[in-house]
C-alpha cells in the first residue's frame, strides 16, 4: 500500500528540546521548504498507478504499507548530497535530530532499515527520479524563480563498479559465481547427483602462473601466457556446460508449490551461464588474434563497456557515457543552473548520437535557450539541424569558425570551459565519478538521484 506522507512530527519529547535545536538549519530548512511541494510525490504516485495496470494488483490500497514517499525522497537527497551509503545514511539520520525532522521521522520512530529503501529504489527507477527533477525546474521556470537563457551540454564518463577487468580474471570470477549459484538453484530444486564444480582453486593456480609468466617480459612470456589464458577459457566452458545440465533438471522438476522460484532461479542462472559463455568466446577471439566487438567487461555488470576518450591519465575507462546539459540564466563567470535528466546510451557514443535525447528533453521542459556552447566534439551540420526547431540566437561549437566578435566568442569559450567544472563538481560532490548500482538501469536511477539533489540544493542556495 502505498503511504505518500508522514504522521505528524510533534511528539512530548520535541516540547523538551530548545528551539535552537527544534529549527533547521539554513541549508536544511530551504530544501525543506523546496521538496514540500505535493507536486514532487506526483510522479511517484503515477509509478504506482502504472504498476497497477502492469502487474494487476491493487498497490495502491492493499497489502502491507510502504514507508512515507516524502520520507524516502529526502533520504535519497541526502544520500547524494552527502555521498553516503544506505547503511551510513540510516546511522546518520538516526543519529541526528535535525535529519531526523528534515526526513519527517519522529525522535519516538525507527528509521527505515537501510535494505528497505534499496530494494524502493529500484523499485521506483529511473523513469520516475527524472519525473521529480522535471517537476522541479518546471516549477522553479514557472514560478520565475529561475529564468533560463543559456546551454551548455558536454558528455562524461560515469565509471561502472567493476575492477580492471583481464580475461582470465573475468574467467576466475565466472568459475565463482557459476559455482556460488548453482549450489543455491541445487539446494532448491533437492539435486545430489549433478552439481557445478568449483573450480576456483585450478583457477587460481592458473592466474599465479600469468602472473608469474608476464614478469619475464620476453616474447616466450606472452605465448606462454595466451596458452595460460585459452586454459582458464576452457576451465569456463566446463563450468558452463555443467551449468547448463543442471538447468535442465531444474526446469524439469519446477512444479506444483514453489514451482515460480525455482524457474526464476533457474532463469537467473541461465543467464549467468550466457555471459560466462560469451567471456569463454572472448578469450578464443584474443588467442586467435581476431578483434573483438562489443567486449563484455563484467559479469556483475552486463552493460558497462570500454571506453577510450584520449585521455593520458585514464586512457582506458569501464562504464557509461551520459551527456549532460547545464541551464543557466547568463553566461557570466560562476554561473550555476539546473541540469537536465541526463542522455546516455550503452557502449560510446558520440556527442552527436546523444545530442537529439537532450533537445527532446528541452523541448520537453519548454525551454528554448538564446545562446548554446558546446565543445569541439559536436559536428557542425548535425548540431545546426538538431538545435534548428530550438531556434537559438547563437551556436558556439569551440574550436570551429564561428560568426560574432572576438569577445562573444571569448566570452563563450569560457562559459563552455565551465562544463568541464560543473561535471567535476558533481563527480566530487554527489557520487556521479562511479556508479554503485549495477547495470544501465542502475547507472541511471544514481545520476538521476544525483542531479535532482543538485538541482535542489542550486535552488535552496537561490533562496536563501
Amino acid at each position: 500500500m502505498l503511504t505518500l506522507l508522514a504522521e505528524e512530527q510533534e511528539c512530548l519529547w520535541d516540547e523538551a528540546l530548545p528551539i535552537e535545536v527544534r529549527e533547521l538549519p539554513d541549508d536544511l530548512a530551504a530544501l525543506d521548504r523546496l521538496l514540500a511541494d505535493p507536486a514532487v510525490l506526483g510522479p511517484i504516485v503515477e509509478r504506482f498507478r502504472r504498476e497497477v495496470i502492469e502487474e494487476r494488483r491493487a498497490v495502491l490500497t492493499d497489502g502491507r504499507p510502504t514507508i512515507a514517499m516524502e520520507t524516502y525522497v529526502r533520504l535519497m537527497v541526502l544520500k547524494a548530497r552527502y555521498r553516503w551509503g544506505y547503511r551510513s545514511l540510516m546511522a546518520e539520520v538516526s543519529d541526528s535530530i535535525h535529519l531526523r525532522r528534515f526526513c519527517r521521522i519522529r525522535l519516538s520512530e525507527r528509521v527505515p532499515d537501510d535494505s528497505t529503501v534499496r530494494k524502493l529504489t529500484r523499485r521506483i527507477g529511473p523513469d520516475t527520479v527524472n519525473d521529480i527533477t522535471r517537476v522541479v525546474i518546471v516549477a522553479a521556470t514557472r514560478s520565475k524563480r529561475f529564468r533560463p537563457r543559456a546551454v551548455r551540454i558536454d558528455s562524461t564518463v560515469i565509471e561502472a563498479d567493476v575492477k580492471y577487468p583481464t580475461d582470465s580474471g573475468l574467467a576466475a570470477h565466472g568459475v565463482k559465481v557459476l559455482a556460488r549459484e548453482a549450489r543455491k538453484l541445487a539446494r532448491l530444486v533437492k539435486e545430489k547427483k549433478r552439481r557445478v564444480r568449483d573450480r576456483s582453486r585450478v583457477m587460481g593456480r592458473a592466474l599465479r602462473a600469468v602472473t608469474r609468466t608476464i614478469r619475464r617480459r620476453s616474447g616466450e612470456a606472452k605465448a606462454e601466457v595466451l596458452k595460460l589464458t585459452a586454459h582458464t577459457g576452457e576451465l569456463l566452458e566446463q563450468s558452463t556446460a555443467e551449468t547448463r545440465r543442471l538447468v535442465v533438471i531444474a526446469r524439469r522438476r519446477a512444479r506444483g508449490r514453489g514451482a515460480k522460484a525455482k524457474l526464476e532461479a533457474a532463469a537467473r542462472l541461465e543467464e549467468l551461464a550466457d555471459r560466462c559463455e560469451k567471456v569463454a568466446s572472448q578469450i578464443k577471439q584474443r588467442v586467435a588474434g581476431e578483434p573483438i566487438t562489443d567486449r563484455l567487461v563484467s559479469i556483475s555488470d552486463p552493460d558497462a563497456r570500454p571506453i577510450r576518450k584520449g585521455k593520458l591519465g585514464r586512457p582506458n575507462e569501464f562504464g557509461y557515457i551520459s551527456q549532460l546539459c547545464e541551464v543557466t540564466e547568463n553566461t557570466r563567470r560562476g554561473a550555476r543552473g539546473l541540469i537536465l535528466p541526463a542522455a546516455t546510451a550503452i557502449g560510446n557514443p558520440g556527442e552527436d548520437t546523444l545530442l537529439p535525447d537532450t533537445i527532446k528533453e528541452l523541448k520537453r521542459l519548454g525551454i528554448s535557450p538564446k545562446e548554446v556552447a558546446l565543445d569541439g566534439g559536436f559536428n557542425v551540420g548535425p548540431t545546426r539541424e538538431a538545435f534548428e526547431d530550438l531556434e537559438p540566437d547563437r551556436v558556439f561549437i569551440c574550436g570551429r569558425q564561428q560568426p560574432g566578435s572576438k569577445r562573444t566568442q571569448r566570452r563563450l569559450q569560457k562559459y563552455r570551459t565551465g562544463a568541464e567544472g560543473r561535471i567535476s563538481h558533481l563527480k566530487r560532490g554527489y557520487g556521479m565519478d562511479r556508479s554503485r548500482l549495477k547495470g544501465d538501469e542502475g547507472q541511471q536511477i544514481w545520476n538521476g538521484w544525483a542531479i535532482l539533489a543538485y538541482n535542489a540544493d542550486t535552488l535552496a542556495i537561490r533562496e536563501r
